[in-house]
């Protein structure tokens, strides 16, 4: 685990590079592109952003950057303040850090901050890409969040679990020069 804060802020910053680029890729890709492409009359979805104009966003089209510095910022300033503070405690309640498996106590920190994080983005991203062209109404604020929520929460477990957090320890550990002893 990291020691101080920087080292803490750089993991959480190496997490959420790496998971906004793959969260936005999995909306607009796996989510979303089909219906980008039959709204767009196109055959594939950079083409029917490209369209379009970009993504809708706030009410109105942004380059694709732009959602990713967006969503970089607002996931980054979460998971400082909320995810991994928290994700912590919650697996520290579960398991003794000093005591248990480092794999189990690592496990339910992922699990934790999936937990935690998953909902907040989601409903951010609901605020984010909520359709204002229509008007806005909360029932259809709550319900788009809770649709996010049901398509992210398995995508975030699986991913966290198995790609992203093994690809961020391997990336800290080399950064910080970390053996394999110590485990992060």
């Amino acid at each position: 685990m990291p020691k101080n804060q920087l080292e803490r802020m750089f993991f959480a910053f190496i997490t959420v590079v790496i998971t906004v680029h793959a969260y936005v890729f999995y909306s607009l890709y796996v989510v979303n592109g089909h219906t980008l492409m039959s709204l767009n009359d196109t055959s594939t979805v950079l083409g029917a952003i490209n369209q379009q104009g970009g993504v809708y966003m706030l009410g109105r089209y942004l380059p694709i950057w732009c959602v990713v510095l967006v969503e970089f910022c607002l996931a980054y300033v979460l998971e400082i303040f909320m995810g991994s503070p928290c994700s912590f405690r919650l697996a520290s309640k579960v398991f003794d850090p000093q005591t248990s498996h480092p794999m189990h106590f690592e496990s339910a920190i992922i699990c934790a901050t999936v937990a935690l994080m998953c909902p907040a983005m989601s409903f951010l991203a609901a605020i984010l890409y909520y359709p204002y062209y229509a008007g806005f109404h909360f029932v259809t604020l709550l319900a788009n969040w809770l649709k996010l929520v049901c398509f992210n929460f398995p995508f975030a477990f699986f991913t966290q679990l198995f790609f992203i957090q093994p690809l961020v320890r391997t990336i800290f550990r080399f950064v910080f020069r970390r053996g394999k002893t110590e485990q992060v």
